[in-house]
């Protein structure tokens, strides 16, 4: 089987010749090309796809968001100071400004000044969803659709619920917290308001020609428990997987940190895959205890290799021993899919890559 029929037989939950084997690569590329080992328009180009294809991989990110946000009665100032960028939204009833800055040693950046600041820029917040619309952006779907051939799917992405979209992104988990604790009614105001913004772009993420299509919460449960969860995500969850579902094609979540306290309840919304699930030692849970907690669930179980195992901090022979023991795992039945938890890193090494398709080669074989 090619790696787009294994991963769209155990998508039908069906039995595959072998456990997929499916990598996020993206963190990775852009790196090399910011190095200038790889060149820019690398990710976009069907190079990107044959890489994957000489590394023994398959396809499915970078996912994209397939849709661009419009607003309306709003002024937007952009501007950089060295490695800081720097947004500012300007509305009727006041203005928010965010800043995110790059760290050139680990070629990522984050968020070091969020939109809203308190409880205080909640109306303002609230007026930029208001007058928040979207329009479809498929143009690199089709593509993708294109090139993948026998490689993989094709995966956009919807927004992240409200909820974790604030927490992530726009707010913090401490302005999160004291809105969602001092001023409940504005809050949940808000939320709704966001949800009617995000509710037009989920649809257009699931009318794109995407044929799996991920929530990326980017969740951890050290910063959600059960209840922030079935209080302001859950029902979000539950409704877009359903509309996922109808539409024929395959639903995602992105839980890439701490999996105890709300694996169970996640694997109970409804998704046909948790992605990028990390295990133990990097994460808190042994795989082997994830199809036990999960046993009340068909959602397909993706991930498995923490992105420090590819780089040079672990070795080459504890490297084969979990990779060994994960697929002495997954060879039991078809509910899993090997993955990188939850990206191999810029200091990721090709031989780790590669030494992934030899080990499923051998050790990935269904039990009969």
């Amino acid at each position: 089987m090619t790696p787009r029929e294994r991963i769209l037989t155990i998508l039908k939950g069906e039995l595959p010749d072998q456990v997929p084997w499916f990598g996020d690569l993206d963190y990775w590329a852009n790196s090399l090309i910011k190095r200038c080992i790889k060149p820019n328009g690398f990710i976009a180009s069907d190079d990107y796809i044959r890489w994957h294809r000489d590394l023994g991989v398959g396809f499915y990110l970078q996912g994209y968001f397939p849709y661009k946000q419009i607003l309306s009665d709003c002024t937007v100032n952009e501007w950089d100071e060295g490695f800081k960028h720097f947004k500012e939204i300007i509305t009727p009833v006041g203005s928010v400004c965010e800043c995110w800055e790059y760290i050139p040693t680990s070629f990522s950046e984050g968020p070091v000044e969020h939109f809203m600041k308190s409880e205080d820029d909640i109306p303002v917040m609230k007026f930029i969803y208001q007058n928040t619309r979207f329009e479809p952006e498929y143009d690199l779907a089709w593509q993708r659709l294109k090139q993948v051939g026998d490689q993989g799917i094709v995966l956009c992405y919807l927004p992240k619920s409200p909820f974790m979209h604030l927490l992530a992104l726009e707010a913090g988990v401490v302005a999160v917290t004291m809105a969602a604790l001092t001023m409940q009614n504005e809050f949940k105001d808000l939320l709704d308001t966001m949800k009617t913004a995000f509710d037009q772009a989920a649809q257009i993420a699931v009318d794109s020609p995407a044929e799996v299509l991920m929530i990326p919460e980017n969740l951890s449960s050290e910063m959600v428990g059960p209840e922030l969860f079935q209080l302001y995500m859950h029902d979000y969850q539950t409704e877009w997987t359903s509309k996922i579902k109808a539409k024929g094609k395959y639903s995602f979540i992105h839980i890439d940190g701490t999996l105890g306290g709300l694996i169970q309840q996640e694997s109970r919304v409804g998704f046909t895959v948790l992605e990028a699930l990390t295990p133990h030692p990097v994460g808190d849970l042994k795989w082997e205890d994830l199809a036990r907690i999960c046993r009340n669930s068909e959602s397909i179980l993706w991930g498995g290799i923490p992105g420090v195992y590819f780089t040079a901090s672990v070795s080459d022979e504890e490297f084969d021993r979990h990779v060994k023991q994960l697929l002495s795992i997954m060879v039991k039945e078809p509910r899993y899919v090997l993955g990188v938890a939850d990206q191999v890193p810029p200091d990721g090494m090709e031989s780790r890559v590669k030494r992934v398709a030899e080990l499923v080669d051998e050790f990935g074989k269904y039990r009969n």
